[in-house]
């Protein structure tokens, strides 16, 4: 059951990235140059004060993090999208069937 939530939810990740693929493609063909959205980007435009308020809590928690944060931040949306949702996919994937043995 379990397994597949976090499958779905893998397949929804995988979505939104080639959903950012299409849309960051026909943003390059309509500008004639490489348009990328970048997931920091993507958030801010969301809900800005979300973004301020977990930048606060994990640089009080261990300022350190922010800086590996704000590099997955940097990165194109629908790189770190796809990313997760095929690492979701894989992690969860359905067992092999065991060959000569019975699953009783």
């Amino acid at each position: 059951m379990i397994r597949g939530i976090f499958r779905f939810i893998g397949l929804l990740l995988l979505a939104g990235g080639f959903i950012f693929l299409v849309y960051d493609g026909v943003r390059s063909i309509a500008d004639q140059t490489l348009r990328l959205t970048k997931l920091g980007e993507f958030w801010n435009d969301i809900h800005q004060a979300s973004q301020q308020a977990a930048r606060v809590r994990i640089e009080a928690l261990a300022p350190w993090m922010w800086d590996i944060v704000k590099l997955v931040l940097n990165q194109p949306a629908f790189a770190v999208l796809a990313f997760l949702g095929i690492l979701l996919l894989l992690s969860f994937r359905p067992r092999r069937p065991l060959i000569g043995y019975s699953r009783d």
